[in-house]
C-alpha cells in the first residue's frame, strides 16, 4: 500500500510538471487578459484517466497553483480562484469517465473525446464565472459582457481542448497501458 502510494504521489508530480511544461510550450499566447492555446491539459487529464477523478482533481489542483504563480492575470482573490486551482482542478473529472469498461478500442478512443471535451467544459464554466464578474470591462461597448466572455474563452479553451483530445487519442494507441493503472 504504501509503495502504491508513493508511486501516485510521484505521477502526480510528473504530470503536473509536464503540464507547466506543455503550457511554457504555448501554441498561441495572444490573449489580452489571459488564455493560451496549448497541450497542458493532457498530463491533467492523463492521470484523471489512469488513476480516477480523486488524483486528477489533485493534479490539477496543482498544475492551476504553478499557472497561478509562474503566469498571473489577477485582479481580485476570487477570480484568481476560479481561473486557477478551480478551474484546472476540474480538469480532474475527466476521470469519471469509463474509458476501459469498452470492448473495443474505437469506444475508448470515443469515451477519451467525451472526457476530455467534459472536463475543458467544466474548465470553461469556471473561467466564464470569472469573466463575467471581473473582466467586463474589457468587453467591447455595446457588447454584452456574458456574450463577450463566452467568445473569449471558447477561442482558446475549444482549440485546447480538440488538441488535448488528438494527443490522448494517439497516446491511446501507441502505449494503451498509459492509460492503466499499475501496469507494468
Amino acid at each position: 500500500m504504501r509503495n502504491r502510494r508513493t508511486l501516485i504521489m510521484a505521477e502526480v508530480s510528473m504530470m503536473t510538471a509536464a503540464a507547466i511544461i506543455l503550457d511554457l510550450l504555448t501554441f498561441l499566447r495572444f490573449w489580452p487578459q489571459g488564455g493560451s492555446v496549448s497541450l497542458a491539459m493532457v498530463p491533467v487529464l492523463l492521470i484523471a484517466f489512469r488513476r480516477g477523478w480523486k488524483v486528477g482533481l489533485v493534479t490539477g489542483f496543482l498544475y492551476g497553483i504553478g499557472n497561478m504563480i509562474y503566469n498571473p492575470f489577477i485582479v481580485h482573490w476570487l477570480q484568481a480562484l476560479l481561473d486557477y486551482p478551480l478551474a484546472f482542478m476540474l480538469l480532474g473529472l475527466a476521470g469519471t469517465v469509463p474509458i476501459f469498461k469498452q470492448s473495443a478500442k474505437w469506444m475508448t478512443a470515443l469515451w477519451l473525446i467525451i472526457g476530455t471535451f467534459f472536463a475543458a467544459a467544466l474548465r470553461f464554466a469556471a473561467h466564464f464565472t470569472a469573466g463575467v464578474v471581473w473582466f467586463g470591462d474589457f468587453a467591447p461597448e455595446g457588447t454584452p459582457v456574458a456574450v463577450y466572455t463566452f467568445f473569449y474563452n471558447l477561442s482558446y479553451i475549444l482549440p485546447s481542448a480538440a488538441a488535448s483530445a488528438a494527443v490522448l487519442i494517439l497516446l491511446y494507441y501507441a502505449a494503451p497501458r498509459l492509460f492503466t493503472p499499475d501496469s507494468r
